[in-house]
């Protein structure tokens, strides 16, 4: 995979602690902050509507996202729009309570593999709503959380489900890169910082 950027200008990220939400949650003490999480699962897409792909590992660039995902080219749905997007996350809990029809919102259980949700990583045991103007490392990388993500009827177009009302409040968080390196499946994920 390479780092070289095309002949495509940089997208325009929103650093992640200046977002309305970040700058805001970086002043007030709290959440969750004994726990341990991994990472799951890696996907990308190259541009919008493209299946995701699974990696094994991945290249995190700072200030871009992640090496040949759709928001690091600038060829992302939202690209357009200039916000917290470098890296996004969701957690398995939200993807197995929808399983179990928890919330029961729907006529049933609906199931959402990893490559479905359009999330880059699917992580288990991290609180992502806890997370909106923290640094938390996934393996050697240092993330920040910019805002907590909502689900789009885009999403919903595209499954073909309806996810908005059950992904509501747990659509995971969109992060901006403080320190790039590689990450794998099975990296730890610990909070820095409160």
């Amino acid at each position: 995979m390479s780092v070289q950027a095309s002949d495509r200008p940089p997208p325009k990220m929103v650093e992640a602690f200046e977002h309305p939400a970040g700058s805001v949650a970086t002043k007030v003490p709290g959440g969750a902050a004994q726990w341990r999480g991994k990472l799951l699962h890696i996907h990308v897409a190259p541009s919008a509507s493209y299946e995701m792909e699974e990696l094994q590992e991945a290249v995190c660039v700072a200030g871009r996202g992640i090496v040949g995902d759709r928001y690091y080219t600038g060829t992302g749905t939202y690209s357009p729009k200039p916000d917290v997007r470098e890296v996004t996350l969701i957690e398995q809990e939200a993807l197995d309570a929808l399983s179990r029809n928890d919330p029961p919102l729907q006529s049933g259980p609906i199931m959402i593999e990893p490559r479905d949700h359009r999330r880059n990583l699917t992580v288990i045991g991290v609180p992502l709503n806890h997370l909106v103007g923290r640094r938390f490392r996934v393996g050697d990388v240092v993330l920040r959380g910019g805002r907590l993500n909502f689900p789009c009827k885009y999403l919903e177009e595209l499954l073909d489900r309806p996810v908005f009302l059950p992904l509501y409040n747990r659509s995971g968080l969109n992060c901006g890169i403080e320190r790039g390196g590689i990450i794998r499946p099975g990296d730890a994920i610990e909070l820095l910082d409160q």
